[in-house]
């Protein structure tokens, strides 16, 4: 097999649209696998098939096929990382800041790739698609997926794009969860791993969290049990669930700088129960947008996903399943991210040592929250792109920039 791997090329009059480093205009494409009767069987003991996944690529496949670097995307994203769908798009890929000429995941070099998992609703099949079956959307008929399952079907993908060699998996919180993932599941194919922002297992307060926004869904009369399609959707069940969820992504500090307790426009009590502090509106304005982009549905799913996460399951112990990996590894953190602290990453990186595995750890001051992952491309273009450069040299023995030792 010989694909020809690349983005599409800009044209000369979009040029000056494009912001510097940018992998310009770029296009998704899919995949569809597991038809019947070869459904793909998922941890549950279900069968899903066929299965259509999106993905986007960017950058150029070498000829020995062994520069491929896969990205994954947390619970509200999707497979557009970088670059723009066509020259009026508003805005660039969630992770423009990271994939492109230059930057931490450097086109120049490496083919990026990063598909939408399956479960999700910008084009992989999910609980929005339609069910072979009946000819109708799956709803709560689409059976319960699993980050592994979300893993594996992204094997499927490289397995047709023929990478059986990566140079590394990547990616920050649920991201994270998903190139941990891939290192256990696969361990021989990845050189590199880099969670970000993360945690080897979902913990119970994050657990809360997504119960508080599955309820808030479900308890909308519009979800109607999730066969709302061609209905009014459950908008203010997911708005409200996504408000929650915000708030965990920022940190105090984030709020205070940006909004303190500011009124809005007549900077007075209005002694009523409306929205009057700017964080009100700002959190009510974050909810609204999500419902315009986002199926209910698939917030119920996603979110369940991720709570299931333990990647020691099955191996009696963090460390066990870790020791099966082959990967080298750099676990970043964020000092004010309290959604995944940098004490959960501290764990992983201890039983990542006692499984004898080269790691590299970097608590990256930062006031951002746990969107830090997100904003700070910058410092973690820094870090990245001398891990990456230094690690395959075989010269990461000075590697101290900012390295955090552990007790």
């Amino acid at each position: 097999m010989n694909l020809q791997i690349s983005i599409e090329k800009s044209k000369p009059c979009e040029a000056d649209l494009m912001e510097s480093g940018s992998v310009g205009i770029v296009k998704t494409r899919y995949y569809t696998f597991a038809h019947p009767p070869d459904e793909m069987t998922l941890e549950s003991g279900r069968r899903l098939g066929p299965i259509t996944l999106a993905y986007e690529t960017y950058g150029r496949l070498n000829s020995t096929r062994s520069n491929a670097i896969l990205i994954f995307h947390a619970l509200s994203g999707d497979a557009h990382v970088a670059g723009r769908h066509h020259r009026t798009d508003p805005k660039p890929g969630w992770w423009d800041n990271m994939v492109g000429p230059g930057k931490a995941f450097d086109t120049d070099r490496y083919l990026i790739i990063c598909a939408n998992v399956i479960g999700g609703c910008s084009g992989s099949t999910g609980p929005s698609s339609i069910d072979p079956k009946t000819g109708k959307p799956y709803g709560l008929r689409f059976p319960m997926v699993t980050i592994k399952d979300m893993v594996r079907a992204q094997k499927e993908l490289l397995d047709h794009l023929g990478i059986s060699q990566l140079t590394a998996v990547a990616g920050g919180s649920m991201a994270g969860m998903q190139a941990l993932q891939w290192a256990v599941t696969y361990p021989e194919s990845a050189a590199f791993c880099i969670p970000i922002a993360t945690a080897a297992r979902q913990s119970p307060q994050n657990i809360a969290f997504h119960e508080v926004g599955r309820r808030a869904i479900m308890s909308d009369p519009n979800w109607r049990h999730g066969d709302y399609y061609g209905k009014e959707p459950p908008v203010d069940g997911l708005a409200i669930a996504r408000m929650i969820g915000h708030i965990t992504y920022l940190s105090d500090t984030t709020l205070r700088l940006k909004f303190g307790r500011r009124l809005q426009q007549n900077q007075k009590l209005s002694f009523s129960l409306e929205p009057e502090f700017q964080v009100e509106s700002y959190i009510h304005h974050k909810g609204e947008a999500f419902t315009k982009r986002f199926d209910a549905n698939s917030y119920l799913y996603i979110s369940k996903a991720i709570d299931y996460f333990d990647i020691s399951s099955g191996f009696g112990s963090l460390e066990a399943a870790l020791r099966i990996s082959k990967s080298k590894f750099l676990v970043i953190s964020f000092t004010s991210d309290w959604l995944y602290p940098p004490s959960e990453s501290e764990e992983l990186v201890r039983a990542l040592r006692a499984a004898n595995k080269e790691v590299v750890y970097y608590e990256m001051p930062s006031t951002y929250g746990h969107d830090a992952f997100l904003v700070e491309g910058e410092k973690m273009s820094r870090i990245i792109s001398y891990y990456l450069a230094h690690a395959q040299e075989e010269k990461l023995g000075d590697f101290q920039i900012g390295t955090q030792p552990l007790s």
